[in-house]
């Protein structure tokens, strides 16, 4: 929302039209998909016999005309008007003659008016349209930009070879080029990262120095028994990731770090290490993960990786009977439970820890903040270990979370199989389907993943029934089974539970399977429609397969014959981090005139991948700023400080506390 002369600088266009770059209107040819610009010679609204209105314009500019038509919006004759100039885009038909029929369609202006080489185009505000946006923009921009100042340390723009705000302002609103319009846009980013870095950097400050953490003592006690009893050796990166949390562990500041681990690279292990850690000081570690299948999972993984050590974690789940419940609890609160693993019914009243000394909370990502730091006050002040297995390119990660401290894991450990990606068109459904016939009649599992989008939620759905209706029936030999985002969590969990002990063969289901679910003999995965998923999504439901020794296969079953490029590229790679930088570039790069990015960050401004070099220089600058001043509380730091808290009010909360 624009409400202050600051947010109506920084509403900036989403996009440029270079004039020089559209097609010229007689050179637009059937079958191709084109920009233009041209002015407007000609409205009519015509009815088709069938009842449809269609408003038809003509458009014209110095190469000559086209016709552009909008079946059902007959309601455009009230805003296109005869003079205005019209910026559309579209695939040009043959229709009684050329035609474009305009995906996208914005008034630039009135004829006389002269929009300039680069045009700005605004994403269109509550109330207000594009051309309104537009108009306001222009009338101010000369009395407003030089309100703002320039408040960065010295030399940072320059090194960067970028203008001063006031400059970067107008560039932005009024470029002579697209060149000169992203400099402008690059020198506001490094205000809007900088002003985030020092928030997310004062939130780190106090998570670590707020309250005092515990310095455990590495006992090599129980750390050493679980290293030794391992069935293989842990990977190159498990050990620099222990070696990184065991460094912080021992310090006195609290450990607020994220352990980033591709799918199916042993965060498990890791995570147990440091447990261990706070059990050998004689604390209690606790590890909440978010559905009661994933904390199952954990329980089994956990159980079987201390039983060498003659240790048993305990498992704390909503659903368990009251009595169990009240045992569990008295277990936890005189300290006879050193490992506890659970859902959110850790952090439910009554749950009450003897010593807790580390918290681990996998998925972090799908708990509130309220839950999180729920279960970080049940202790003293415990250090907290993050798990995710989401991989987000290194930009996203520092902007994130860049609260807190980092580790990655990208290998998989030894004795897990190889996973293969194919592509297959309409041609070899057939041939996919009997494979996984012979697959489930042979003793095996497979998953058959559709999508489900908002948009077209119900036949979504009712693709999914009837998938799974015409395979049990084909199959009469297969059990098959069903789960979606609409079949209550209780009976979803059943039917997952029958899947995981092998009572199902054959899982139909919508994404709702995509984080953690651990079926080691389930070795096929077959995906409809995968044009239709980004391709971070992809990899997470590619990660359920593989999970055993036995190799596995991941089939993209399209609809058309033409395999998409972005398709390919994600079946010749299994690396999580690069299909991250993929689906980050592929979500900020939108339509035929670059539509804003949709990206998972709410920034004005910065824009990823292109911007990272600005990210890492705001990060390191922020930190020695608040090394040296932790409330920014220096005259040098006020106006700075001021700045990051009109921009993220949530800040104001962080510097209060200094």
């Amino acid at each position: 929302g624009v409400h202050t002369t600051l947010d109506l600088l920084m509403h900036l266009p989403h996009r440029y039209i270079d004039a020089s770059s559209v097609t010229p209107l007689a050179q637009a040819r059937v079958g191709d998909d084109v920009a233009c610009v041209g002015t407007v010679a000609s409205t009519g609204v015509l009815p088709t016999r069938k009842g449809l209105r269609i408003f038809h314009a003509v458009l014209r500019d110095n190469s000559g005309v086209l016709e552009c038509a909008w079946p059902g919006q007959a309601f455009l004759d009230r805003t296109i008007k005869v003079g205005q100039i019209l910026l559309v885009a579209g695939p040009i038909r043959f229709y009684h003659g050329r035609q474009m029929a305009p995906r996208e369609m914005v008034i630039l202006g009135e004829d006389g008016d002269d929009p300039g080489r680069v045009l700005p185009v605004y994403p269109a505000t509550e109330g207000l349209s594009h051309k309104q946006v537009r108009a306001v923009i222009d009338a101010h921009l000369d009395a407003l930009a030089p309100l703002v100042t320039d408040i960065l340390p010295e030399g940072l723009a320059e090194r960067f070879g970028l203008p001063a705000p006031a400059d970067a302002v107008r560039m932005v609103h009024r470029p002579t080029s697209i060149a000169e319009a992203e400099a402008g846009r690059r020198r506001l980013a490094i205000d809007e990262l900088l002003d985030l870095q020092l928030m997310l950097g004062r939130a780190r400050h106090l998570a670590r120095h707020g309250q005092r953490g515990t310095p455990f003592v590495v006992h090599r006690t129980l750390t050493t028994a679980l290293r030794e009893s391992l069935p293989w050796p842990l990977t190159g990166e498990q050990k620099q990731a222990v070696r990184e949390i065991f460094d912080d562990m021992t310090q006195s500041d609290r450990m607020h770090r994220l352990l980033m681990g591709d799918v199916g690279t042993g965060k498990t292990v890791v995570a147990l290490c440091a447990m261990l850690l706070a059990a050998e000081n004689g604390y209690q570690a606790a590890l909440m993960a978010p559905t009661e299948l994933l904390a199952e999972q954990h329980y089994r993984t956990l159980v079987s990786l201390l039983a060498p050590l003659g240790m048993h974690p305990e498992l704390l789940l909503g659903r368990l009977g009251a009595a169990d419940k009240r045992a569990a609890r008295a277990r936890l609160a005189s300290g006879e439970t050193k490992l506890v693993v659970g859902t959110h019914a850790l952090v439910q009243e009554g749950v009450e820890f003897e010593r807790l000394g580390l918290v681990v909370i996998d998925e972090q990502h799908r708990f509130g903040v309220e839950q999180r730091s729920a279960l970080m006050q049940k202790g003293e002040a415990p250090d907290v270990l993050l798990l995710t297995a989401t991989p987000i390119p290194r930009s996203l990660a520092l902007t994130r979370y860049g609260d807190l401290d980092m580790s990655v894991l990208k290998e998989r450990p030894p004795g897990r199989g190889t996973i293969r990606t194919a592509v297959r068109t309409p041609e070899g459904r057939e041939r996919v389907f009997e494979f996984v016939r012979r697959l489930a009649a042979e003793g095996g599992q497979a998953y058959i993943v559709l999508p489900v989008i908002e948009e077209s939620e119900r036949a979504d759905l009712r693709a999914a029934e009837t998938m799974a209706t015409t395979l049990s029936a084909k199959w009469p030999d297969v059990t098959v089974g069903l789960v979606h985002g609409r079949v209550k969590p209780p009976a979803r969990e059943k039917m997952m539970r029958e899947f995981r002990d092998g009572t199902v063969s054959v899982l139909v289901a919508t994404t709702v399977i995509e984080v953690g679910i651990d079926v080691p003999n389930a070795t096929v995965m077959v995906i409809e429609h995968p044009e239709r998923f980004g391709l971070a999504q992809l990899h997470q439901l590619r990660g359920r397969v593989g999970r055993g020794g036995k190799d596995s296969h991941c089939i993209l079953l399209t609809n058309g014959r033409n395999v998409p490029d972005r398709l390919k590229a994600f079946a010749a790679t299994n690396d999580g981090f690069e299909i991250a930088e993929l689906d980050l570039a592929e979500r900020s790069h939108g339509d035929l005139l670059g539509a804003r990015q949709s990206g998972g960050t709410d920034f004005r401004v910065a824009r990823f991948p292109e911007d990272t070099d600005i990210l890492a220089e705001a990060r390191a600058l922020a930190r020695g700023m608040l090394d040296r001043d932790p409330a920014l509380e220096a005259r040098e730091h006020q106006a700075l400080r001021e700045r990051a808290v009109t921009r993220y009010p949530r800040a104001e909360v962080l510097f209060r506390v200094g």
